[in-house]
């Protein structure tokens, strides 16, 4: 038997799933610093932003300030200054939303669209140059184990990309 398997059976469920949290957190943060240095240094950018197009990227019509939050999982605050910021550079356009005064949505220009596809090229050939050493049908089976954790901890099901 293992080490690690003889580790499982002598200790308790909860000590298991605490270092697997501890584990996920570790590989977790070291992975995100790596992209964020990686962001700021080749596109002059950060992660948020990158966040930011990559929500407004996949919902063609673009998205109301209180869905972008909620896609993200931030406050209106932290997407409405990055927003204002990919309006000024001119990645991104606000429109109104129909029957809502208040309210807009933002929306990706064709030059955010681009600039978004160059950036989402360099994230996928990062991360998987950082997680080279997982073969492909451990990722895939990981991938699966981390969805049911989602769940347990009460995460609905997202699409994957």
């Amino acid at each position: 038997m293992t080490q690690t398997r003889k580790q499982a059976v002598l200790e308790p469920a909860s000590k298991a799933r605490l270092r697997l949290w501890l584990r996920l957190l570790k590989a977790s943060r070291h992975v995100e610093a790596e992209l964020r240095e990686r962001l700021r240094v080749e596109f002059a950018t950060t992660l948020p932003r990158f966040d930011v197009m990559s929500a407004l990227y996949r919902v063609g019509p673009g998205l109301k300030m209180s869905e972008l939050s909620g896609v993200l999982k931030v406050s209106n605050g932290n997407v409405t200054g990055i927003v204002d910021r990919l309006v000024e550079d001119g990645f991104a356009l606000r429109e109104k939303v129909h029957g809502d005064k208040r309210a807009f949505r933002a929306v990706l220009t064709s030059k955010g669209r681009a600039e978004f596809e160059r950036q989402a090229a360099a994230h996928e050939r990062w991360v998987n140059e950082l997680l080279g050493e997982v073969e492909p049908d451990s990722a895939v089976r990981l991938s699966a184990l981390l969805a049911e954790v989602a769940r347990s901890a009460g995460e609905t099901e997202e699409k994957d990309d």
